[in-house]
C-alpha cells in the first residue's frame, strides 16, 4: 500500500507538471550512460534551434556540452560556476575564426517557449563508488537538471519530509554531479513541502 501511495503521489506530481506544459518522460525511456546527468539531446536541440541563424556547427554545440560536462570542484564551486553560465551566458569562440564570437545563453529567459521543459521520474544515476540512486523527480530545462524532487508518503507515519530532506543529502553525497546544475531541491509528502538550495538546512 505504501509503495502504491508513494508512486501515486509521484505520478500526480508529474501530472501537475504536464498541466504546466512540461513534457513528462519516464527515466527508463531515456537512452544514456547512467553516469550522465545531462539530457544532451535536449541541449543540442535547443542550441541548434536557438542559434540556427548564426550557423552554429556540430562541433560548436559539442564544445558547449563538453564545457558543461567538465565543470568540476566541490558541489558548491561547480554549482556556482554553472549558474554564472546559466544566468550571464558566455562567449563561444567560433570554429571558423573569421566569424564573430557567439554569445550563448543556455536558457532563453526572454522567450520561455524557446526552452525545452521536461520532468522525469525513475531516472537512474550511477555515482560515487558505482552507487545507483533514483530521485523521485528531476526537472530539466534544455537538458540541464535544475530541480530535484524527493517525495515521501503522507499516509506512512514512519516517514515525513525530514526523511525526504535526509534523502536529498544522501544524493548530494552519492551522486554529486547531479547537484552541479541544481537550482532547487524540493521535498514533499503531498501535503507539506520544503524547498531549498544545495546549501540549505532543514529550516
Amino acid at each position: 500500500m505504501a509503495n502504491f501511495n508513494e508512486h501515486a503521489l509521484e505520478m500526480s506530481i508529474m501530472e501537475l507538471f504536464k498541466d504546466e506544459g512540461y513534457t513528462y518522460v519516464s527515466g527508463d525511456q531515456i537512452h544514456r550512460e547512467r553516469t550522465e546527468v545531462l539530457l544532451t539531446d535536449d541541449l543540442k536541440q535547443y542550441l541548434y534551434n536557438r542559434y540556427v541563424k548564426d550557423g552554429i556547427t556540430t562541433s560548436e554545440v559539442d564544445s558547449v556540452i563538453l564545457m558543461l560536462r567538465n565543470i568540476s570542484g566541490t558541489i558548491y564551486e561547480a554549482n556556482k560556476a554553472v549558474f554564472k553560465l546559466l544566468c550571464d551566458g558566455f562567449i563561444l569562440n567560433r570554429e571558423d575564426r573569421t566569424q564573430k564570437d557567439l554569445y550563448i545563453e543556455l536558457i532563453d529567459f526572454d522567450t520561455p517557449e524557446n526552452n525545452i521543459f521536461k520532468v522525469v521520474n525513475q531516472f537512474e544515476i550511477e555515482g560515487v563508488n558505482n552507487q545507483l540512486r533514483i530521485p523521485d523527480g528531476i526537472v530539466f530545462v534544455n537538458g540541464i537538471p535544475v530541480v530535484v524532487i524527493e517525495l515521501k508518503n503522507a499516509t506512512n507515519e514512519e516517514v515525513d519530509i525530514v526523511d525526504g530532506f535526509n534523502q536529498l543529502q544522501t544524493y548530494k553525497r552519492d551522486i554529486p554531479s547531479l547537484f552541479y546544475y541544481n537550482a532547487f531541491m524540493i521535498t514533499s509528502d503531498g501535503i507539506n513541502a520544503k524547498v531549498g538550495t544545495i546549501t540549505s538546512d532543514l529550516d
